[in-house]
């Protein structure tokens, strides 16, 4: 049997209420580790972390977090360490989609986009960077897409603050590399998503999912089981030889390997 070793490492994970980050943190609490998740929505964060809980019998830490907020950021990474003395894995999941023409976005959207997506990732790295060296290894995992590769039309501004995210993802695995500190990129495409579910016609999830499947090599949206998966395997010790890499985890939609 594959396994993926999980037992006792302790995970951070941005945006872990909802979605992709939620997904992910209940595989990997499944796996064994120690699940630190964030939100800004403090009793729905505490709901979705007890059913963890429930489910897993395994601990999960939740605290409230805007990761656009400094102050937060630190207090996030301060209350991980205490509670679990160590930071093995930090996903930088939290993000939301945002795609307009250039033409249509003011300056306050720019600054907002690329503080949420770009300089939490920043903040968050810097914070638990010296954590991962004093323990002698760890894996960050970025949350990006492939528009951050290759953009469409008028998905401004996130193509651009993924894009840098996929820089930063470089940058620092180059940097740390030395301190056995992975980092890795995940670019996601189309998966199946409350996000999603919004934009259907009438709320026909199901014609919407057909719709887009059209657009894929693969033929299917993906599922949030298939980032958790992805999520897990780079947390592992599976994927030690791997870093500084930007996967893509779409189907093949992204014309850029």
């Amino acid at each position: 049997m594959f396994e993926l070793n999980l037992n006792d490492k302790v995970v951070l994970i941005t945006g872990g209420s909802d979605g992709l980050g939620f997904a992910s943190a209940k595989l990997l609490s499944e796996q064994g580790a120690k699940i630190v998740i964030c939100g800004r929505r403090g009793d729905y964060l505490k709901e979705k972390a007890n059913i963890i809980r429930e489910k897993t019998k395994n601990e999960v830490l939740d605290v409230k977090c805007d990761v656009s907020n400094p102050e937060e950021c630190k207090t996030l990474v301060e209350k991980t360490i205490s509670e679990f003395k160590k930071i093995d894995v930090l996903v930088n999941n939290a993000g939301a989609s945002a795609a307009f023409g250039f033409e249509d976005i003011s300056d306050k959207s720019w600054e907002d986009d690329i503080n949420l997506k770009l300089m939490a990732a920043i903040r968050m790295c810097r914070l638990v960077i010296p954590h991962m060296k004093d323990k002698g290894k760890g894996s960050i995992i970025n949350a990006a897409i492939g528009g951050g590769k290759a953009p469409n039309a008028s998905s401004l501004p996130t193509t651009v603050t993924r894009a840098a995210g996929i820089n930063l993802t470089k940058s620092l695995a180059n940097e740390f590399a030395k301190f056995n500190i992975r980092i890795n990129a995940i670019c996601i495409g189309l998966i199946k998503s409350a996000q999603w579910d919004r934009k259907a016609i009438n709320g026909n999830v199901e014609d919407l999912y057909n719709e887009l499947s059209k657009k894929i090599p693969m033929g299917k949206v993906g599922e949030e089981i298939d980032y958790a998966n992805l999520v897990a395997f780079l947390a592992s010790d599976r994927s030690s030889y791997i870093t500084g890499t930007a996967i893509n985890l779409d189907g093949g939609l992204c014309p850029v390997v």
